[in-house]
């Protein structure tokens, strides 16, 4: 289906909770998330539906996100039905890796074929800083754990940060040459508050090619990062920009918060309730919310924050 700017939107990502086993400081607050009660957030049978009517209108690719999906009990069923709606030609799932060690092989059983796992530095205090909890050794082992699962197309998110990892992009730039993994570099969005960061946090991508000159320039696939391919590297190198250089006039896709709520774009308040619609309710509001996408969002720097009124672990990474 298209908006009413003409992009075809074909792409849903699924918040499946707003849980998690870590705490990253640009992503949810220090004392976790305000438990809801169980009735104000979608049911399994309420996802599935929600990704059958988007299917009937064209929505072709899932991403399963949270908050840590992987701590939702019922993931892999999820995951199992999701992947075997009609129209459905690919799930993803986008995790911190942590509980991958056990959960990989699972996965990819049932249905997903896709990972996006985030790591954001390679030193092990840094990251337990960030995280406020994580242990940087369970992440990795969750990299080779995907691996040894069957996972081919692994993409590995770091969170460009001033001062935290800028001191780190060649070294986390060479793990494409370890594994056969993409690593993309994503500019900091102002989702929050914290003090922490600040104007020097924001790193554009353009750092990643002034650290790297070597860098050779690739043509760009269906997604949002520019591409770029390390010599004798076995994964390319992605630049993600939504703040220095947006990509609204390309994106394809809707999110569906943990509470049921459509989101046409990322950094706006607009939202559409879903939770306890029938089939034709939720296709209603899907096919709404599609053509109510704005033509682009609001400028995004330190100084102007993301108008969406959500931590990301509340709207979906």
């Amino acid at each position: 289906m298209k908006d009413s700017f003409g992009r075809e939107i074909t792409y849903l990502r699924l918040s499946v909770t707003e849980r998690c086993n870590l705490r990253c400081r640009y992503c949810m607050p220090e004392d976790g998330v305000c438990k809801k009660l169980h009735d104000e957030m979608l049911t399994e049978d309420e996802m599935i539906m929600a990704v059958e009517a988007a299917a009937e209108l064209g929505i072709k690719k899932l991403r399963i996100t949270g908050g840590e999906p992987l701590v939702k009990k019922n993931i892999l069923s999820i995951c199992r039905r999701a992947a075997a709606v009609e129209g459905i030609r690919e799930v993803c799932l986008t995790t911190n890796g942590t509980l991958l060690p056990t959960m990989a092989k699972e996965l990819r059983e049932a249905g997903v074929s896709r990972l996006n796992i985030s790591l954001d530095t390679l030193d092990e205090d840094k990251y337990t800083h960030i995280t406020r909890c994580g242990n940087f050794g369970n992440a990795m082992k969750g990299i080779e754990a995907a691996f040894e699962a069957g996972f081919e197309r692994i993409k590995i998110n770091t969170v460009l940060i001033g001062g935290f990892n800028d001191d780190e992009i060649i070294a986390l730039a060479e793990l494409t040459k370890k594994y056969p993994a993409d690593v993309r570099f994503i500019e900091l969005m102002p989702m929050t508050d914290n003090e922490e960061f600040g104007q020097a946090a924001y790193v554009p991508g353009t750092a990643v090619l002034e650290a790297l000159p070597q860098l050779r320039e690739l043509p760009n696939d269906d997604g949002v990062a520019k591409l770029y391919h390390l010599p004798g590297a076995k994964g390319n190198i992605g630049l993600i920009s939504p703040v220095s250089s947006h990509f609204c006039g390309s994106c394809n896709r809707i999110r569906l918060t943990a509470d049921g709520k459509l989101k046409p774009c990322l950094h706006s308040d607009q939202e559409y309730s879903i939770k306890g619609l029938d089939f034709e309710g939720m296709k209603k509001e899907i096919e709404r919310s599609i053509m109510d996408k704005p033509s682009c969002h609001a400028p995004l720097s330190a100084a102007e924050r993301s108008g969406a009124h959500r931590s990301m672990n509340r709207i979906g990474g």
